[in-house]
């Protein structure tokens, strides 16, 4: 059966956007004219989608091998550059494979063969040296956050791809970070580099907020309540410190998400979702959360701990003031502690915690999420739930939120008061052929 391959205008039309931003029009003319390019952009700048149609526009529908590679640092960030590949709805197959997951439920999905392959550099290599997959027409390979990759701990994994990859004619580079080494193992040859580092940094605010005590949980609460009922994240160097805040915010009845490396790779999955359709407006986490993950659109971040590195306090600002919107980086700091270098240059107006107008309290969040025990598999679409909802569940438009369908499950965002309701009217109904089970989590 022939391919069915959209052109570019299509795709964008499908996605609603009217134009590429300047950054991915530059990359998308650099990338189909030379064959090596390094794009160094902020996160949240759509470098995702910079890449993905020049390299779509290329792929031979003819082949039947793998003809890309996308390497991540992360599971997020492969994940997250799947379902944007699939939302693109290019007409050719995609598939993610990452650590953590079953080698066996990889190898299913390989069995029809994807033109482009997502991966985590790991599991790439492992699937590389147990010859899962044909590595004979992968023709260009894309390492994106590249510098994440190498300062984890992945050059060997790295090298070790690049290697085995005896066809490569095009590579591409992608990082939110300015003057990172890039190793002669990827084999670059005067590579062009684009750079929109400069751009979207001029709308982020910089505030220190000062604790009187070393323990700063109540200035984090005084903060907190502060800023209302806006999103944002709380960056903590250490995963135990994210227990301890927490425990504290629970105590003060302020819902919130984790997301660290040591939680179960469902756990962190469900946190990000819950945090991108407004069940929690809060998100603890580690340096991991500074980039390569879908979020939404926040208004600040909050260093409870003060970053170590100047590198790991650029890309926490990152996930605020991106690209077209404003956001404020609030540096707790206590007030006998000093700030490292790259933060006392900054000269950043300072407040004491505890002086800190209090303009709203942080109310119980609004929405919950509702698990579905269906997903593309079972050819269910984000329509088909919201009738189900709507109709025999009695929500209205404006009871239901953000709905994301993932191969085997799907999860909703449904208004708080609503959900008992809900379950009890639609739990152990079809959706297309598949009975499912409609739960909280």
């Amino acid at each position: 059966m022939e391919k069915v391959v959209k052109s570019q205008k299509e795709i964008l039309q499908k996605l609603g956007i009217e134009k590429l931003n300047p950054m991915q029009e530059e990359a998308k003319l650099a990338i189909s004219s030379y064959t090596d390019v390094v794009i160094l952009s902020p996160t949240g700048s759509g470098k995702t989608l910079s890449f993905l149609l020049p390299i779509i526009s290329e792929l031979d529908p003819k082949c039947t091998n793998v003809q890309v590679l996308i390497i991540t640092p992360s599971r997020e960030l492969a994940i997250q550059i799947e379902q944007v590949t699939k939302e693109l709805g290019s007409g050719y197959k995609t598939n993610v494979v990452y650590g953590g997951r079953s080698f066996s439920k990889d190898k299913t999905d390989l069995k029809h063969t994807p033109a482009i392959l997502i991966g985590t550099p790991g599991r790439i290599a492992d699937h590389l040296r147990r010859e899962t997959f044909s590595a004979k027409d992968i023709k260009t390979i894309i390492l994106d956050e590249f510098d994440k990759s190498l300062e984890i701990g992945f050059e060997s994994e790295m090298r070790e791809i690049i290697d085995s990859l005896p066809k490569i004619k095009k590579r591409i580079l992608t990082s939110a970070t300015q003057e990172v080494a890039i190793p002669r193992f990827v084999g670059l040859t005067n590579p062009l580099t684009i750079n929109y580092l400069d751009e979207g940094v001029a709308k982020l605010e910089i505030q220190t907020i000062l604790s009187s005590t070393k323990d700063k949980l109540e200035a984090l609460i005084t903060l907190l309540h502060h800023l209302g009922n806006k999103p944002g994240i709380i960056f903590c160097n250490y995963k135990d410190t994210i227990q301890r805040v927490s425990d504290y915010l629970n105590d003060h009845d302020i819902a919130h998400g984790c997301f660290y490396g040591g939680l179960e790779q469902k756990d962190r999955e469900r946190a990000l979702i819950k945090f991108r359709n407004g069940t929690h407006q809060l998100l603890i986490a580690t340096d991991l959360a500074a980039r390569g993950i879908d979020v939404p659109e926040i208004k600040f971040i909050i260093h409870y701990h003060l970053p170590l590195k100047a590198q790991e306090f650029t890309h926490r600002n990152g996930r605020t003031a991106r690209m077209n919107s404003e956001g404020t980086a609030y540096v707790l700091q206590w007030e006998k502690e000093d700030a490292p270098d790259f933060i006392e240059a900054l000269n950043t107006d300072s407040y004491i915690a505890n002086e800190l107008t209090q303009y709203n309290q942080r109310t119980t969040d609004k929405w919950k999420t509702i698990f579905i025990s269906g997903g593309r598999k079972d050819k269910i679409s984000k329509g088909d739930i919201a009738g189900l909802f709507c109709k025999q569940g009695k929500l209205t438009r404006d009871e239901l939120g953000m709905i994301e369908i993932k191969p085997d499950c799907a999860f909703v965002a449904v208004k708080a008061s609503k959900t008992k309701q809900l379950i009890s009217l639609t739990n152990n109904s079809r959706l297309k052929k598949k009975k499912v089970r409609i739960s909280v989590i």
